[in-house]
């Protein structure tokens, strides 16, 4: 599964959520309220998109055991009519830096916020959800001066970098899994979350 970004507007700002009830026992209040506090993000950004007459959708799978994510924001635009502003694909397997972030697309003439929305809604995903607090993405190298600007959107949402993924015979297994050459970073899912978040709320 190739696992790349690509944005296809970096120069914008740019299944209705299910939110499970945990049952913890009283000797684990810290994960309780974690879990809470999760999933009262996701509620939220649902009913914050809702207000600006967005609409937020998520659709997962789990492939052997995996979860395959796709998730999108829309808004109507006639009765019974919709159009696509954005959306972000991932996959994600059982371990704390699991998540794996694919395509994301924004559309050029999308409101402001499209793109924080779906950073946060991700991201609040991955942790009410799966096991995974870090995500990874590729910074795919096209060419030297999309590379940068893809680098530096990157960082401005809180990834870091990992190692560089280059055409030596050494990387052609990661090469595979990531679809590409380019620089693999990394990032905190709370720290990506409440940076998207904030810029979100910014927009309100």
């Amino acid at each position: 599964m190739a696992a790349l970004i690509k944005l296809a507007c970096l120069g914008v700002e740019e299944v209705h959520l299910t939110i499970k009830v945990h049952i913890v026992s009283a000797c684990k209040p810290t994960l309780k309220i974690s879990a809470i506090v999760v999933e009262m993000k996701l509620h939220q950004l649902e009913l914050s998109a809702q207000q600006r007459h967005l609409l937020l959708r998520l659709q997962v799978r789990r492939p052997l055991g995996l979860w395959a994510l796709r998730l999108v924001v829309a808004q109507e635009v006639a009765e019974s009519r919709l159009q696509l502003l954005g959306e972000m694909k991932a996959w994600a397997y059982g371990v704390p830096n699991g998540l794996q972030l694919d395509t994301m697309r924004v559309r050029p003439d999308a409101p402001a916020g499209v793109g924080d929305l779906i950073w946060s809604a991700v991201m609040s995903w991955a942790l009410e959800a799966t096991p995974c607090s870090r995500a990874r993405l590729l910074a795919i190298y096209d060419n030297e001066y999309q590379h940068r600007r893809l680098v530096r959107y990157f960082e401005q949402r809180g990834f870091s970098h990992l190692r560089m993924l280059g055409t030596t015979p050494a990387g052609l297994l990661l090469r595979l899994v990531w679809g590409g050459t380019g620089e693999l970073m990394g990032g905190d899912c709370r720290h990506v979350l409440a940076i998207s978040e904030r810029r979100w709320h910014k927009y309100g």
